[in-house]
């Protein structure tokens, strides 16, 4: 009972570290990225996309050294279907959200690209270390042009630059953000045990949900404050950063060798993306329907995993 009373409290804690947190991400990154004078969009692609996405980066590079191929890349896919699915549904549910342009045609269109690369690229079960440096090449190369370029691109104003305190406010949150999610798989965990679950659906329910926790608190706050696509570019950026940076550094450890049963997952992946594309340009918003068909794909996904 004690242990139950801990883990309730403990989930409690994490709750409040991932909305305090995103706030204090959201609110420093829009000060820098006018000081920088790139997007919303940018910053959220990138600093904040790599800062959410840590979870990942641990589970993914620690399945991979380990030799846990099937957990390495099923991670990475699992987490970027979750993000697509229900994070994204969710925050549109909440708030539909404002889309441009070059969401669309520059950075939907090239997540889907890179894709459909990962899934020939494992058309043979491998991921060869060539393969993975060829996907980490491609992230540095995209980074490079969005700062290279620095289009004003999506939501503008003229507010508060920032100051030398948005750096650690922005450090801070991202360690509260990343912190929080940790603590929320660990203590949802516990509860799940206690409440006589078995280990594998804690794994594709509680685990998937939490490592993505960050990128859903960071996203909803974004979406919630009016920053669109910060809230978007944040989890198309966690998406490409996971797919390419992840999945590519820990396939340069490989080769990474993956069950046939996981193509299914990455045909999905593709399926998802595409589909966000369309959404995206419809009417260039993601709306509260389209929102909950992305949560029902989710939902139905894990109907297919509880039933394997």
């Amino acid at each position: 009972m004690g242990t139950l009373i801990l883990d309730s409290l403990l989930t409690i804690v994490a709750a409040g570290l991932l909305w305090r947190g995103s706030e204090w991400v959201v609110d420093a990154s829009v000060h820098i990225a006018r000081r920088l004078r790139v997007s919303d969009l940018a910053i959220g692609l990138t600093v904040v996309a790599i800062g959410t996405s840590a979870p990942e980066f641990a589970v993914t590079i620690n399945a991979a050294i380990r030799g846990l191929a099937d957990l390495s890349v099923s991670n990475v896919v699992g987490s970027n279907i979750f993000n697509l699915g229900f994070i994204l549904g969710g925050c549109a549910v909440v708030r539909s959200i404002r889309t441009s342009p070059a969401m669309v045609w520059r950075d939907g269109v090239f997540l889907l690209f890179m894709s459909g690369v990962l899934v020939f690229f494992l058309a043979d079960l491998t991921l060869t270390p060539k393969e993975g440096l060829v996907l980490f090449v491609c992230l540095v190369a995209y980074v490079i042009l969005l700062f290279w370029r620095r289009t004003p691109v999506g939501d503008t104003d003229h507010g508060e630059k920032a100051t030398w305190k948005d750096i650690p406010v922005l450090l801070v949150g991202i360690a509260a953000v990343v912190g929080g999610g940790h603590l929320l798989v660990w203590s949802a965990t516990g509860l799940a045990r206690n409440l006589g679950l078995s280990e594998w659906v804690i794994g594709v329910t509680i685990v998937a949900a939490g490592t993505s926790a960050p990128e859903f608190a960071t996203s909803l706050m974004a979406a919630v404050k009016g920053r669109y696509a910060m809230s978007i570019g944040n989890l198309i950026g966690s998406d490409l950063y996971n797919l390419l940076g992840v999945l590519g550094l820990a396939g340069m450890l490989g080769p990474l060798h993956i069950d046939a049963a996981g193509l299914q997952s990455l045909y999905l992946l593709v399926v998802m993306v595409a589909l966000v594309i369309i959404f995206m340009r419809t009417g260039f918003r993601v709306t509260r329907t389209e929102g909950l068909i992305l949560i029902a794909i989710g939902v139905i996904r894990w109907i297919f995993d509880f039933s394997g």
